[in-house]
């Protein structure tokens, strides 16, 4: 623990009910969480701000066996909303004058479920859930249903009844189980999941892979080289596609970096391995973009010393030679990938830096992310350029926005005619 001098915090903007933003992919989104009477429904006032964090609005519907658990005035403090506890002559369960987006039954109980299932509408969750059936099966809003209660409750009615339900189109959201629990995710995760499930993107349910982080080449058995690039920007970009709804793979070099536990990835100890993976997996699946921004070696050894080599002293002389283009043997192998290729230089100008992109554009590869260690290091922050044939390098500040920007042009590349 850090000492402290009890100098108070640092001014902010943010009014007490204010979320920071992460992201915009519920912005101008309306969603109903809906509370049932589990322990766990003590965590929502924590879910009802983790969905204000990517731009949502968010009304809580309470059972009253849900307030053994969680304070009304909490809910109305994190959702910045009045909490709709009962229905009256406002038809609350109907919201016909502002409809909602989705709804998120978080927790979701047995006897919840069960209702739901055999389309028993008795109070203000499971009337609302009546309704809300009707909406999903017009094709107006999505439901998800997040399942909370004991093993021992999840028995072969509860199985019948989560089938049944996903039958009709309900998304349920697996379980976090531990302790012989069917117990809530993390609210984060529960966000990402409700973000895939409305959103409207073009690349929704496309196929995309993304390569991040170094590639080590091992000298022995225990040393290597590698780079001091972390991966986090490419896991930024497999986020941000994740979030769309893409059918995202991310390939990850190893490094200090790991990306979040709800992204699908797999792990590269080495260059060998990634090299394997990159093409392993575009063989095994028709992916419709390719997004390379792994910091590949250029070089290994020749000759990878057996064992350990003892320290201390002097080290024989370690030959490099060049490894393979990986970006090249995908391009030849895989013609109709469409190619997202990244360029790091040092002790270049800016329009050294366009013409090498540019270079490598004539080459055959549809968009170059281009940038240089000067300029990042004056400005202090990640700065690239989206470099592409036709229109003039469009520059990115950050590595939100350069994954933002990324996946904007594959959307338009994805569906040109709309509009995003």
């Amino acid at each position: 623990m850090e000492n402290w001098n009890f100098s108070p915090p640092s001014p902010s903007n943010l009014g007490d009910h204010d979320v920071p933003l992460v992201g915009n992919h519920l912005k101008n989104k309306k969603i109903a969480l809906l509370i049932t009477g589990g322990i766990a429904a003590f965590k929502t006032p924590l879910i009802a701000r983790s969905l204000r964090r990517e731009g949502a609005n968010v009304v809580a519907f309470v059972s009253e066996e849900a307030t053994r658990y969680v304070t009304l005035d909490a809910l109305e403090w994190s959702t910045n909303n009045p909490v709709i506890t009962q229905l009256t002559s406002a038809a609350e369960h109907l919201s016909d004058r502002t409809p909602f987006d989705a709804y998120l039954v978080a927790p979701a109980t047995y006897n919840t479920i069960n209702k739901l299932r055999y389309g028993i509408a008795d109070g203000v969750i499971t009337s609302t859930l009546a309704s809300a059936l009707g909406r999903m099966e017009q094709g107006t809003t999505k439901i998800m249903i997040v399942p909370t209660m004991h093993g021992s409750l999840h028995n072969s009615i509860l199985t019948e009844s989560l089938t049944f339900l996903d039958s009709l189109g309900v998304n349920i959201m697996p379980p976090r189980q531990d302790y012989g629990k069917n117990n809530i995710p993390d609210e984060r995760n529960i966000t990402v999941e409700l973000c895939r499930l409305i959103s409207n993107s073009p690349l929704k349910t496309i196929p995309i892979l993304v390569t991040a982080g170094p590639t080590p080449v091992p000298i022995d058995n225990i040393r290597r080289l590698t780079n001091r690039f972390t991966g986090r920007l490419g896991a930024m970009i497999a986020e941000e596609l994740y979030l769309k709804g893409a059918d995202v793979t991310l390939i990850q070099g190893e490094s200090s970096y790991h990306p979040p536990d709800y992204l699908p990835y797999q792990l590269a100890k080495t260059y060998q391995d990634y090299f394997k993976l990159v093409m392993d997996n575009l063989s095994q699946k028709s992916y419709q973009f390719g997004i390379f921004s792994a910091a590949v070696a250029d070089y290994q050894p020749e000759t990878i010393l057996p064992g350990k080599t003892p320290s201390g002293e002097a080290l024989q002389s370690i030959k490099l030679i060049p490894t393979l283009k990986v970006i090249e043997e995908v391009k030849n192998k895989f013609p109709s990938l469409y190619m997202v290729t990244f360029k790091y230089q040092e002790q270049v100008s800016h329009e050294e830096l366009m013409n090498i992109a540019h270079e490598r554009i004539n080459q055959g590869y549809p968009v170059v992310v281009a940038n240089r260690g000067e300029e990042m290091e004056e400005k202090q922050d990640h700065i690239a350029y989206l470099v592409t044939a036709n229109k003039s390098p469009k520059k990115m500040i950050g590595k939100q926005e350069i994954a933002q920007e990324i996946v904007r042009h594959c959307e338009v590349i994805s569906n040109p005619t709309d509009e995003i």
